[in-house]
């Protein structure tokens, strides 16, 4: 090997391993739970060739993660669970993690592991609960009542589906079957009547409008995301993703939320450059999906013929 291709491999595992430790929260970019999801009982709840593998496995996930976080602010209850009892200011990279783990081991681990992961996730919104102002006087909320926690999911499921339309590729089944896939995934975090297609999502998004509105958290909420303390080399990176997610975000919502206008036919291509490069870099598919797929394929080779 040429010096020279000896040192472009040298900087893309670098930069490999600096995104996944930003997204991971583990030092070498590969945390523990990763590795686990080379092993197994099953294939789990959804398996290769599934929406959610074709969804979750592609780079417009980062745009997604960015537009749910920021779709989640337009709800008082759910806003006012992240300010009072989660780190998201002093630690927004960890907060992350979490987030990601529970994704990646939910959509690519076996059942054990996914349902492991979900009363992790249970168990952390019991603690979860206080009081918000509505119009004046304080509503109590908590983190295991019903409407929030199909609020984060619907925000979360459309977040995730609106970013793959434009930036991904096909989706097995349609976005139907991404839909009605991941509504699993909220009934094992306790949302009750999850939508299962894009018809019911819309329908459940619509539903919410008379309790989303904007605010002084909302908008401290929308800046911080915006100038997210990523380190100094993914700035600029972050910047055309939180471009991207606010250019997939109807305008109803933008205006809530305080955020401009931005063109798709300027967020499109950047943001698709964007991808495109880091899928140079990091490869056709994360560890969560190669270490998935090992186990998947050595659970096919104990099948009898």
């Amino acid at each position: 090997m040429s010096p020279v291709s000896s040192a472009v491999d040298f900087a893309r595992t670098r930069i490999a391993q600096g995104f996944r430790r930003i997204v991971s929260g583990d030092p070498e970019g590969t945390p523990d739970w990763v590795k686990q999801l080379a092993d197994g009982v099953d294939t789990g709840y959804f398996g290769p060739g599934s929406a959610a593998w074709a969804v979750h496995g592609s780079l417009p996930t980062l745009v997604g993660g960015v537009r749910a976080l920021l779709m989640q602010a337009l709800h008082p209850g759910a806003l006012a669970g992240v300010m009072q009892h989660s780190r998201y200011e002093a630690d927004p990279l960890g907060r992350l993690a979490g987030t990601t783990q529970w994704l990646t081991v939910v959509t690519f681990g076996d059942t054990v592991q996914a349902d492991r992961e979900c009363a992790r996730v249970r168990g952390m919104h019991r603690k979860v609960r206080g009081t918000y102002p509505v119009g004046g006087e304080m509503r109590e909320y908590s983190a295991s009542d019903p409407d929030l926690l199909r609020w984060v999911h619907v925000a979360f499921t459309d977040s995730f589906l609106a970013t793959h339309r434009v930036w991904g590729g096909p989706i097995p089944g349609g976005e139907d079957a991404y839909v009605r896939e991941w509504a699993k995934a909220g009934e094992l975090v306790g949302v009750v009547n999850p939508p299962r297609s894009v018809a019911e999502l819309d329908e459940q998004i619509r539903d919410f409008a008379p309790d989303l509105r904007g605010d002084e958290a909302a908008w401290k909420t929308v800046d911080f995301i915006r100038s997210a303390p990523v380190p100094l080399p993914a700035k600029a990176p972050y910047s055309v993703l939180f471009a991207g997610a606010v250019a997939t975000i109807p305008e109803s919502h933008r205006r809530i939320l305080r955020l401009p206008r931005v063109p798709m036919t300027v967020a499109k291509p950047a943001v698709g450059a964007l991808l495109g490069g880091m899928s140079m870099v990091l490869g056709p598919a994360s560890p969560s999906m190669r270490n998935a797929n090992d186990r998947v394929e050595r659970l096919d080779e104990k099948q009898p013929a």
